[in-house]
C-alpha cells in the first residue's frame, strides 16, 4: 500500500530532534504560515509540547499574545501556541499552535 494512502491515524508528525509524537494529520488545519525560520504549520492541537510565558509579538498579521511551544523530551523550541488575537480577523488562531517545519518529521513514512 502506497504510504500516502495510510489513514489519517497513522499519518504524525514528530520532533526532528528526538522522534517524539507531537501531532496527528487529523489536527493539520493550515500548511501557509511563517514561523521565525521558515514555513510552518497550524495545527489544532499538540502533544508532548510545553509552553512558556504568553508575550505580545507583531507578527505578519499584526498583534498576538504568543507563547513558544517546546518539546517535553528534548526542550527544543518548535513554535508557539496563539494565546490571544487583537484583530477580529485573527481569532480562529486562538488557541492553536504553530510547529516550524524545520523542526518537525513526517512518521511512519508517509509523504
Amino acid at each position: 500500500v502506497p504510504s500516502s494512502y495510510l489513514p489519517n491515524c497513522h499519518r504524525t508528525y514528530s520532533c526532528i530532534h528526538c522522534r517524539a509524537h507531537l501531532a496527528n494529520h487529523d489536527e493539520l488545519i493550515s500548511k501557509s504560515f511563517q514561523g521565525s525560520q521558515g514555513r510552518a504549520y497550524l495545527f489544532n492541537s499538540v502533544v508532548n509540547v510545553g509552553c512558556g510565558p504568553a508575550e505580545e509579538r507583531v507578527l505578519l498579521t499584526g498583534l498576538h499574545a504568543v507563547a513558544d511551544i517546546y518539546c517535553e523530551n528534548c526542550k527544543t523550541t518548535l513554535g508557539w501556541k496563539y494565546e490571544h488575537a487583537f484583530e477580529s480577523s485573527q481569532k480562529y488562531k486562538e488557541g492553536k499552535f504553530i510547529i516550524e517545519l524545520a523542526h518537525m518529521i513526517k512518521d511512519n513514512g508517509w509523504e
